[in-house]
């Protein structure tokens, strides 16, 4: 039952839940995801968080982040970095735990409840931090795989935790509404859909 009196922001670590949703074989629809959360309260926010390469011609993430732009959620985004570590193998960092945490410690004084899409443990400090505040934490991420998605100590600092599973229904995409394959420029491979 929507609650209007609750405030709560959404905050999605994108590489996390697109993981999570691999492990458990299944794609999320975006736009079901916002109409489900938009059902447990007032929703002043939702955040998606990803790494984009900038150096490529063409990122595959780039549609999503310019669609979740314009349909309700705020896209935050950051060039990943590649670096030559010690061995002299080329790594690439892109990790965006520094502006989801800045941004829930910002928008905490406004809300009564952070929902929080990852599993990784880093987050345990933001949540116990933010539940300092007064906010309630409910973290989705899964245990439904093995292992499990979500490292222990962020499920215990939760107030509550929910098993992405137990939102398949809701929030899966319908495999017949995969897009059309695309080659690196962004462009619709020939014979598989309507051009």
């Amino acid at each position: 039952m929507l609650n209007l009196q609750t405030k709560i922001a959404v905050f999605i670590d994108g590489a996390n839940l697109y993981a999570t949703a691999k492990a458990l074989g299944f794609d999320i629809d975006y736009k079901k995801l916002l109409k489900e959360l938009q059902s447990r309260g007032n929703m002043l926010r939702a955040f998606y968080y990803t790494a984009i390469f900038e150096d490529q011609e063409y990122s595959s993430i780039r549609p999503l982040v310019d669609w979740l732009d314009y349909n309700g959620y705020t896209a935050v985004t950051k060039a990943s970095k590649e670096y030559t570590d010690a061995s002299g193998r080329r790594k690439v960092k892109s990790d965006m735990d520094i502006e989801l945490a800045v941004d829930a410690m910002e928008i905490a004084p406004f809300v009564d409840e952070i929902f929080l899409f990852s599993g990784d443990g880093d987050f345990r400090s933001l949540v116990e931090a933010l539940q300092r505040r007064g906010v309630r934490v409910t973290v989705v991420s899964t245990i439904a795989c093995q292992p499990p998605m979500i490292a222990d100590e962020l499920r215990r600092q939760a107030d509550s935790f929910i098993d992405l599973q137990e939102l398949r229904a809701r929030v899966g995409r319908d495999p017949a509404e995969r897009p059309a394959p695309r080659d690196v420029r962004g462009r619709v491979l020939p014979g598989t859909a309507c051009t």
